[in-house]
């Protein structure tokens, strides 16, 4: 980024607020300071603008499609208005569904149980457990990670073009790493996948809350995402895109809510005609908060334009990145390479440190919150590690002695309610503490590294 594109990202695009803002916490070394949440690849911080639009509903909450109420009238109607606000926010064609859920890994699992019979599943050894997983009772061809993503459009058409032409086949895809950040080509895949006559579905968990997601312009079949890394932490996620599938599967769920008509029979049993909506599969009360608070942050991103929080973000990933590649005990983690584009998460080993004893004394002398470990994305991982499967040794010692390979890594992540401080006070504090050392006294508790008290 350039100088004063920089500049025009900090200017024009402040972040947004976000709850926690002003949290502060104790440090071990005495004082407290406000706390840098940098560790929004695993959850993101409500907005402001989601919290108070939920505030505003609570009082009128009641039962969604079952009361002749007005509560329960007017929460229906704020039900079904979130569906149209989501999908509108995700660009699904007039036919597509969008079913709530309860996060992507309950998208990936509802979508699981919707494969017609014999179905072949191919998924890159890549993805996170949520899109890694749930393809279990299928045929699954799991790819390698590859190098570009070049060869990943190779690497699927190679193994399409293997599978049985006769049978249905999906395809599932990150569409932006939660371990590098880095961008995949989602659109290359999708028309990859279409052109030997197999589906796709994309898991956006971390790319909606960084860029646009269009269903119809990536051509893909579905997509997946979680409330709670799109700034909305209220229990809820979205599966969207083509009905037959979805129609045709016995629901997800069974229950009321996804039944139609129930009666009993002369033999004692019962018949049950199911709804062919998106209801189908939202068996329970739905979560309408949940809901609702989606489409609030799907209002508040896009009133603030996709084009000016790109640029910032941009300016704060090169930020972090200038400040990393200025220690030498630092490596930053990457299958694409350094040119890569991304999203800002970013994960690195530190030579001689074990990753645990790293974050703890981010968190305990700076106030800074990060991830350690294989962040739900074990195979890839330890692939970008060169590492075999481990156990994580006492956190007083290092990770891996010089020569050999890290077991685990650290991840910074960050967005639209990251500010500039956050981002400065955590590059200062890992090139304190590669040269200073830690100045607490940390001990193994529960298989984590904690300051002693």
């Amino acid at each position: 980024m350039s100088v004063s594109t920089a500049a025009t990202a900090r200017t024009v695009c402040a972040p947004l607020p976000v709850l926690g803002r002003d949290v502060t916490v104790p440090l071990v070394t005495g004082g407290e300071v406000s706390y840098a949440a940098l560790d929004y690849a695993a959850s993101a911080p409500a907005l402001q603008r989601v919290w108070d639009d939920v505030a505003a509903y609570a009082p009128y909450y009641g039962s969604v499609h079952r009361g002749a109420g007005y509560l329960s009238q007017l929460s229906t109607d704020l039900f079904e208005n979130a569906r149209r606000t989501v999908a509108e926010f995700l660009d699904c064609r007039p036919d597509d569904q969008l079913v709530f859920t309860r996060s992507t890994t309950d998208s990936l699992n509802l979508l699981a149980r919707a494969l017609p019979a014999g179905c072949q599943v191919f998924v890159f050894e890549t993805e996170h457990h949520a899109s890694l997983l749930p393809w279990q009772d299928a045929r699954v061809t799991y790819l390698n990670a590859p190098r570009t993503p070049r060869q990943a459009v190779e690497a699927l058409e190679r193994a399409l073009a293997d599978r049985d032409p006769y049978g249905p086949a999906l395809v599932c895809v990150t569409g932006a790493s939660n371990v590098t950040g880095e961008l995949w080509p989602v659109r290359e895949l999708a028309a990859a996948a279409h052109a030997h006559g197999a589906r796709i579905v994309l898991d956006a968990a971390q790319l909606a809350p960084h860029h646009p997601v269009s269903v119809q312009e990536l051509d893909v079949d579905w997509v997946a995402f979680s409330g709670h890394k799109l700034y909305a932490p209220f229990g809820s996620g979205v599966l969207a895109g083509r009905a037959d599938w979805l129609v045709e599967a016995d629901p997800y769920l069974a229950g009321g809510g996804a039944s139609r008509k129930v009666t009993r029979r002369e033999d004692g049993g019962v018949d049950v005609e199911w709804h062919e909506s998106a209801a189908r599969h939202e068996a329970g009360s739905p979560n309408v908060i949940g809901a609702y608070s989606i489409a609030s942050a799907c209002k508040a991103l896009t009133e603030a334009g996709f084009d000016s929080l790109v640029a910032r973000e941009e300016y704060l990933i090169a930020k972090v990145r200038a400040g990393l590649a200025e220690v030498p005990q630092v490596r930053v983690l990457s299958l694409f390479g350094d040119d890569a584009p991304r999203v800002g998460v970013i994960s690195f080993v530190v030579e001689g440190w074990n990753s645990s004893h790293f974050a703890a004394a981010l968190s305990a002398e700076y106030g800074i919150g990060v991830r350690d470990g294989l962040f739900c994305a074990h195979p890839l991982v330890r692939t970008l590690l060169g590492s075999d499967p481990q156990t994580q040794g006492e956190c007083g010692a290092p990770e891996a002695a010089p020569g050999e390979k890290s077991l685990n890594a650290i991840r910074v992540s960050f967005g639209a309610g990251t500010p500039d401080e956050h981002v400065e006070r955590f590059v200062n504090a890992v090139r304190e503490l590669v040269s200073e050392g830690a100045q607490w006294q940390y001990r193994t508790e529960d298989g984590r590294c904690v300051p002693a008290v």
